[in-house]
């Protein structure tokens, strides 16, 4: 966490996009904190302050500049900065849950017994790691979400308010004048009048990454295992049905201006957007610092061909844990078309229909199954062996009984022996789940046989799963990434 302050000056001073995000300059004399590509005159090195992330620079009393908008920052949320190893894996995953609105209706106290900590120790914890108080995390989120709605929308500022996940307008008033000096309202410079979200709460707005990012690869990789009915992939867009809690909706996303995506989320529950964003983020790899994870990786001969012919490849992940962790079961030894066709008769007989069917997304038809039903339902009549319908049927059960099942654990090693605990599950089925639900960058199925297959390919012999593990060591903390890259290779070689 800690930024050396001479190395950051002469970043700042460069006003290099590479630097954007990675930290934020906080100006003494004005009170404000800002993006190093800030076009505003660059203070003296003297009387400017460098801090990881947005929470920590408003933790310190600094404010938001509106010039250069620190929340349309790529990967701009409060825990940036935190590394993946030599950190403290409760403080990630403490981060990842105030992202998807932990904090937001309930406190700090649920927060540190979800984590199995005590509260003393989940704040010092944050303030050695972040720089901020979870609070302080969780409020800047607030705050730059409703910023950034304020400004790439035309949605009334009460719906904002809930939108961005404050309890009320009054106090998603009293933040923003407090921070600003000024109402929500004096942020929006264009005359153009408000459009409410509607029924079905349709909201537009873009997710920022770090480029390169191989949108196309990405595509690629969701459309070969879209799922008829729940998944849409056409016209360089992808689109899905989504149900939390109950309440069903869709998303859309497709490449935005600039480095971002824009997604467009219906969804009839406002309070839930930030929630869908996280997810959203997560599934796109947004976070990933290629420039980082691509130096590491190029060490190795082989990784440095790859990572130069696809830059910006990134790691798809998942909409939701248990979906994913079905996914995965049914893909044990056959071909992704196959469990495909699995997945899709699961969907179609066990699924929910959607409730209101979007005539602009006529192939989204149903949510994927409920865990509680999955559970008491026999699955054999899809058509597939009895252990494997078992298999499903468990780990419905165990998430149904254990809830956070599918959370992060203390490391990756604890979520792999965690999960290969259940009836079903070996090692590749757990790394799987942990690379793509859990986002481990670190994850890494050796016994993977197309991983083996793309290591023949490309150096002619092909390894067995113990010697592609040793080979991979190389490859740390990004395995992750390198299966990605040799994956992907497969496919251009096909």
């Amino acid at each position: 966490m800690e930024l050396d302050h001479d190395t950051c000056y002469r970043a700042l001073a460069s006003r290099d996009v590479r630097f954007d995000g990675r930290f934020f300059i906080a100006v003494k004399t004005t009170g404000i904190y800002c993006r190093p590509i800030c076009p505003a005159r660059t203070a003296k090195s003297e009387n400017v302050l460098f801090f990881a992330n947005a929470a920590a620079a408003q933790e310190a009393g600094f404010r938001p500049c509106l010039r250069c908008r620190p929340e349309a920052a790529p990967d701009s949320g409060a825990w940036r900065g935190v590394s993946n190893t030599g950190v403290s894996h409760a403080v990630a995953r403490a981060l990842a849950l105030i992202e998807m609105g932990a904090l937001d209706e309930a406190g700090m106290d649920a927060l540190a017994e979800r984590l199995g900590l005590g509260e003393r120790q989940l704040r010092r914890l944050f303030v050695l790691h972040v720089g901020a108080s979870p609070v302080t995390v969780a409020q800047t989120r607030r705050v730059l979400l409703g910023k950034q709605l304020i400004h790439e929308t035309r949605m009334p500022f009460t719906e904002i308010a809930f939108a961005a996940g404050f309890g009320s307008v009054r106090r998603f008033n009293e933040v923003f004048h407090g921070l600003y000096q000024r109402p929500p309202s004096a942020l929006r410079h264009n005359a153009q009048p408000e459009q409410s979200a509607g029924a079905q709460g349709e909201v537009t707005l873009l997710l920022r990454y770090r480029p390169p990012y191989d949108w196309p690869a990405m595509l690629a990789f969701f459309k070969a295992r879209a799922i008829t009915g729940l998944e849409l992939v056409a016209d360089s867009s992808y689109s899905r049905s989504i149900c939390l809690d109950g309440v069903q909706g869709t998303v859309l996303v497709q490449q935005g201006a600039g480095h971002a995506l824009q997604a467009t989320i219906r969804f009839p529950r406002l309070a839930s957007l930030p929630a869908i964003i996280a997810r959203l983020r997560r599934m796109f790899d947004l976070a990933a610092d290629p420039q980082a994870i691509n130096q590491q990786l190029s060490a190795d001969p082989l990784m440095a061909a790859l990572t130069a012919a696809r830059s910006g490849l990134r790691l798809p992940g998942a909409w939701d844990g248990f979906e994913l962790a079905m996914r995965a079961v049914l893909g044990q030894q056959i071909t992704v078309a196959g469990a495909i066709r699995l997945a899709a008769k699961l969907v179609a007989q066990h699924g929910e229909a959607l409730r209101e069917q979007c005539a602009d997304r006529p192939g989204l038809t149903h949510v994927f199954p409920q865990p509680a039903h999955v559970a008491k339902t026999d699955l054999g009549p899809l058509g597939m062996p009895k252990s494997r319908a078992a298999t499903l049927s468990a780990m419905a059960a165990a998430l149904v009984a254990d809830p956070q099942l599918l959370d992060s654990r203390a490391s990756l090693d604890e979520a792999v022996q965690k999960l290969c605990e259940l009836p079903g599950i070996g090692d590749w089925t757990a790394h799987y789940i942990a690379l793509r639900h859990l986002r481990e960058p670190d994850a890494f199925p050796a016994g993977d046989v197309a991983l083996m297959n793309a290591i023949a390919l490309h150096e002619g012999v092909k390894p067995s799963a113990k010697e592609l593990a040793a080979r991979a060591q190389a490859w740390r903390p990004w395995r992750a990434y390198a299966a990605q890259h040799l994956w992907a290779s497969l496919a251009v070689n096909d």
